[in-house]
């Protein structure tokens, strides 16, 4: 549905400055019915990226290509023909003061030209999908954050698109009104069959909605894949830092700063350990003790689900004679978990309890 070939964007600087490459080489595919995130810091070029899927900026070079058509070179009306069937929700809801929530939500329609009597069915029908029925003639003043983002996701619709961009859609809202709009996204995708690329800086974002990501630094994808894979398994210094960010993955700076690169006699051992699918659910950690006679301090600890399959994050502090750590961390491989050595404590600064 959504296929960008080698997409470069260079802003000329002011004079006297050099240009700035946005997008360096993107190439992206997404399918159609499919909800994709695109994940990245500030200044990574994602705004840009989704800006140039419907051609709000128009890449330097490079191929974009919206329901099997390529619409890079398109301009006038059949450019604006092709961008109604590519609805848009932005950060900061862009709504109409001036304008009561029907009348926000009926704007693409009067500016196509739709007669008014198929403008209230559609708009009534809208509001009803997400959730504002009742709403209809208040203004934007009167509404919460979220009720002023799910008129912006109608006024989206009202075209009947097949994909919906979403530049930051959540990142304005508390955490409890962002759950309820990815739940409404979700609901919309499967209701409405509609292909959705959203972008975000929040990897807890990525894991409600989408089932593959892509990691975005400095214009560039430098991750990509099924949102489990990179959340449990990153594979980039950013890759990490955005899931960490979401799970508190790494052990408190008071813990990571009494940790030295290689072993001490007498000392212990520091292991991330990540479960996924049915493993998250196995009673591994238990019968380390029992069988290698080490003893293990949590440090830190996350279970969570991702498209149904569960994983979990645990950082503990292991000790015990040497022999013993080493077939524990063995034991640990040989179930099939991911474990990353991520320092060890000299004997003098082991934790207790």
């Amino acid at each position: 549905m959504i296929k960008l070939q080698d997409v470069t964007k260079v802003f000329s600087g002011r004079a006297g400055s050099r240009p700035v490459k946005a997008l360096d080489g993107i190439t992206l595919s997404v399918a159609a019915g499919e909800v994709f995130g695109i994940i990245g810091p500030s200044g990574a070029g994602k705004s840009t990226l989704i800006r140039v899927v419907n051609l709000l900026e128009r890449p330097s070079s490079g191929r974009v290509e919206v329901g099997g058509v390529d619409i890079t070179d398109l301009k006038g009306k059949s450019l604006r023909a092709a961008r109604r069937g590519i609805g848009m929700i932005f950060q900061h809801f862009n709504l109409l003061s001036s304008r009561t929530v029907f009348g926000n939500v009926a704007l693409p329609l009067e500016l196509v030209g739709v007669p008014a009597a198929e403008i209230e069915q559609k708009v009534s029908q809208l509001l009803d999908l997400v959730g504002l029925a009742d709403k209809r003639d208040r203004y934007p003043v009167e509404l919460s954050g979220g009720q002023k983002q799910r008129v912006g996701i109608a006024r989206a619709l009202a075209t009947d698109p097949k994909v919906l961009l979403c530049d930051e859609a959540t990142s304005a809202l508390d955490p409890e009104t962002t759950r309820s709009i990815l739940r409404l996204l979700a609901d919309i995708n499967k209701r409405l069959g509609l292909t959705i690329l959203l972008i975000t800086h929040e990897m807890s974002v990525v894991t409600e909605i989408c089932r593959r990501v892509a990691v975005m630094e400095s214009g560039r994808f430098i991750e990509q894949g099924d949102v489990l894979d990179v959340f449990v398994h990153p594979r980039t210094p950013t890759g990490r830092a955005l899931v960490t960010t979401a799970t508190g993955g790494d052990p408190p700076e008071v813990v990571m700063r009494r940790l030295v690169p290689q072993p001490v006699p007498g000392g212990g051992v520091v292991l991330r350990i990540v479960f996924r699918g049915s493993l998250a659910d196995q009673p591994v950690i238990s019968q380390l003790s029992r069988r290698f006679g080490t003893d293990m301090n949590l440090l830190h600890g996350h279970l969570d689900a991702i498209d149904d399959a569960s994983f979990g994050v645990l950082v503990a502090e292991i000790t015990g004679p040497p022999a013993g750590i080493h077939a524990t961390i063995a034991f640990l491989h040989s179930n099939r978990l991911d474990v990353e050595v991520l320092g060890y404590v000299p004997p003098s600064l082991r934790a207790t309890g």
